[in-house]
């Protein structure tokens, strides 16, 4: 069973009711970020419960040690841990001598939980009786500035209901973390400096080895009856690495206690180290002088801004509509695109998992949402985020034995150095360089800004060319080149040989390189002069890449009609996941390593990654075949599985499966399907939730610079709507039943194509096909 307990509701994520065994995963699905930090959704006041405490600084990271028994060259020196950062969010409270817990009230009612995603806040309320007999109404509102990035507000609020109580309020900075992850309970933050005056504190701490330094600040005021009290600190606690405050308010029965805490980081990423507290202190200063009020209608007008580019409306279907608004709420809580370092990692800032900040991920799934729903320039910021790093990766290369700058980008990484540490996937997954390539060719597609390629992408081709020419081997059998030993996108089958995705996509890179060569040479000769100076690349050796690429092997099955996932998929004993008994799910958890080896179950598409990607290289005939062929095998035990078969699936115009996989991929978390939402959200997938619907539903492809629609509409749906920036021109596509509607911004007249004919759509006239 997946879980249930999420309201359904079109612009909030609601829980309701209290429910210890639901706080990890309640902390996750209501986490909040603003691209520079993030947090999940621990509570502020003390609990004594099971809970996963998680607060994380974009681009800070520790390098934990890579740890195996036996050493291999090629290993990457250390796994990149996401840290928890200092707490800033903690306030105990005390209501007449007792700590307010949820884990040891009397009772507790009225409890709701609200992640308001169309103004950007997370609110929590409460009724509770402590067992002094007290009872006291909560009001808990939080938000993260998306204006002002290095801040985040609290309000908290205690109304006795039954009795006049004394409230008493204990906020704290706390650099003396912990991670979840963490292997012998080590720390990873060295604390600096403590201070404090008035109602401000400050804690500095940097990282152990990274040295990165936060200042982690608070500044509180503390109201009754919402008038401003002029309140001292009673008693200041002051340890190396924390500073607690603690203030006393008497509230009568009805009264409104109440503290405002503005608290988060300034970082040496965007400091000097030694003005941080300045820092720290000229955002508090600009806080108390915009007041709480106006700091949240600042927030909500801000998210205004992004949901009015970035919205997918779906009319009919709440859960539909509240799936997909979470995943677009929860990218762009991950990354906004305002700092060409950061990148989006798998989890955001809702866990630990994973390591590291980038995946290929991005490239694969990302790219596409934030071209679409941002100015092109975003987009530009990621690939620049790679070609920054193509030292690098010409290292990592170099680590496993290659040569001539070729580069192989990580798996995992932070700034540019492989840190996953699992050989089956560090060596051997290397499809992840043909994603970085793929980006390129998809940006120049999308954006038709050419430019990016002479300035700086036709490097990044060269290494990876380089690379895949060295990584093929020849086989005197085949009379083809193979690529041995190898992951592809379905992680359940390690050290297979001639992976077809993974010999496709390499015979691709190596074709594109050529043509971009040549059309650099042509069109950009100075470009062309300075990166062949760079690169020493020859005419000799390209020729030697075009024999690799023009004799590439690709399995193939006679018998079914279809390329093989890779050599020896046939020899496998072939049970369809239908066929598979319920209890055995999911395997990757019921199942040996072993066993999924030997075993026909797809994680995510694999073949079907090849034929999303190069969907123009194949007939419909060809994608139904192969559809028909490998999804039944398919597990979908990666979250990065089902946005790519719904989007098959309504290409095929098979709508009830399209909408089924939809509904999977956008409430992954929201119902837990792989029943692991208390570690974290899957963010970057979400991704993929969003071009289910543009891609798969509405269709739109782009070929010869021209947007190209097909819409279909499942039949759970009334209508849909999402807008499309594309190449500087905003066009809104609007589909229900029978009929799809344009309505263009701008000044200038947009050519597309519905299901191949053209269609002219003019400037604020909506046109109705």
């Amino acid at each position: 069973m997946n879980q249930d307990y999420i309201v359904p509701d079109n612009w909030s994520i609601i829980e309701e009711g209290f429910e210890a065994d639901r706080v990890k995963s309640s902390e996750s699905l209501f986490s909040i970020g603003n691209g520079a930090m993030g947090q999940r959704a621990n509570f502020e006041e003390h609990y004594s419960g099971p809970t996963f405490q998680g607060s994380y600084i974009a681009g800070v990271y520790y390098p934990d040690k890579t740890k195996v028994g036996w050493w291999k060259n090629g290993y990457p020196e250390y796994f990149a841990k996401v840290l928890n950062a200092p707490n800033w969010i903690g306030i105990e409270v005390q209501v007449n001598g007792e700590a307010l817990d949820l884990n040891t009230c009397k009772e507790i009612k009225n409890y709701k939980r609200e992640l308001n995603m169309k103004e950007g806040w997370y609110n929590r309320s409460f009724t509770a009786v402590l067992q002094n007999g007290t009872e006291v109404a909560v009001n808990v509102r939080r938000f993260l500035s998306l204006v002002s990035d290095e801040l985040g507000v609290i309000k908290y609020e205690v109304t006795p209901v039954n009795q006049s109580a004394q409230i008493v309020y204990k906020p704290y900075v706390d650099a003396g973390v912990k991670n979840e992850d963490a292997n012998w309970e080590e720390k990873f933050w060295e604390p600096l400096d403590v201070q404090h005056s008035g109602n401000d504190a400050f804690v500095t701490a940097r990282t152990f080895k990274t040295h990165f330094t936060a200042a982690t600040y608070m500044h509180n005021s503390l109201l009754l009856n919402g008038t401003e009290e002029v309140v001292v600190a009673e008693d200041i606690v002051a340890t190396n690495d924390k500073v607690q405050f603690s203030y006393s308010l008497d509230a009568k029965q009805g009264e409104t206690a109440a503290i405002v805490k503005f608290g988060g980081y300034t970082v040496s990423l965007n400091h000097e180290e030694g003005a941080l507290i300045d820092a720290a202190k000229n955002v508090i200063a600009n806080a108390v002088s915009k007041g709480y009020d106006a700091l949240l209608e600042e927030q909500k007008q801000a998210w205004a801004g992004i949901w009015e580019m970035a919205d997918i409306t779906i009319d009919g279907d709440v859960k539909a509509q509240q799936g997909i608004r979470f995943n677009i709420f929860q990218l762009n809580q991950t990354y906004l695109g305002k700092d060409p370092r950061l990148n989006i990692g798998p989890k955001g800032f809702t866990g630990e998992k994973y390591g590291g900040s980038t995946y290929w991920d991005t490239e694969a799934y990302c790219i596409p949402f934030y071209m679409a729903t941002k100015d092109q320039q975003v987009a530009r910021n990621l690939l620049t985020y790679r070609h920054n790093q193509l030292g690098k990766a010409i290292e990592n290369a170099q680590k496993l034995g290659f040569t001539n700058g070729a580069a192989l980008y990580p798996m995992v990484t932070m700034n540019g150095e492989e840190c996953h540490n699992e050989w089956e996937i560090t060596f051997e997954e290397i499809h992840r360089n043909g994603a970085i390539a793929f980006a390129i060719y998809n940006y120049y597609r999308f954006t038709g800004d050419y430019s990016y390629i002479p300035e700086k992408g036709l490097e990044v081709l060269i290494g990876i060319a380089r690379f895949w020419y060295q990584r093929a081997t020849f086989s005197t059998a085949k009379n083809k080149y193979v690529i041995l030993g190898v992951t592809g996108p379905n992680e359940y089958e390690n050290n297979v040989n001639n992976n077809w995705y993974t010999n496709y996509i390499a015979q691709w890179c190596i074709n594109y390189a050529i043509e971009n060569i040549t059309k650099v040479k042509d069109e950009f000769t100075a470009d062309h002069s300075r990166i062949m100076g760079l690169t020493n690349l020859t005419a000799e050796e390209i020729q030697q890449w075009q024999k690799v690429a023009d004799n590439m092997y690709f399995p193939y099955s006679e018998e079914h009609g279809v390329f093989l996932q890779q050599d020896g998929f046939l020899d496998k004993e072939m049970v369809r996941v239908s066929d598979l008994d319920r209890s055995q799910r999911p395997i990757n958890q019921k199942w040996s390593w072993d066993r999924i080896l030997r075993s026909p179950y797809i994680k995510q598409a694999d073949v079907l990654q090849g034929f999303y990607f190069f969907e123009d290289h194949f007939t419909r005939e060809d994608l139904e075949k192969h559809f028909d062929f490998y999804e039944p095998f398919t597990v979908h035990e990666s979250s990065l599985s089902p946005c790519v078969h719904s989007i098959q699936a309504a290409g095929l115009n098979r709508m009830e499966q399209a909408y089924t996989f939809y509904l999977r991929t956008s409430r992954l978390d929201l119902d837990d399907y792989n029943k692991e939402v208390k570690e974290g959200l899957h963010i970057t997938s979400m991704a993929g939730t969003w071009m289910s619907i543009v891609e798969g539903f509405g269709g739109m492809r782009v070929k010869n610079g021209n947007l190209h629609f097909e819409p279909r509409i499942p039949e759970q749906w009334e209508g849909y709507s999402f807008k499309i920036n594309f190449r500087n021109q905003i066009v809104k596509i609007s589909v229900h039943s029978g009929e799809t509607r344009f309505d263009l911004e701008g000044d200038k007249e947009l050519t597309v194509f519905v299901h191949g004919k053209e269609v002219k759509v003019e400037p604020n006239k909506a046109v109705t096909i």
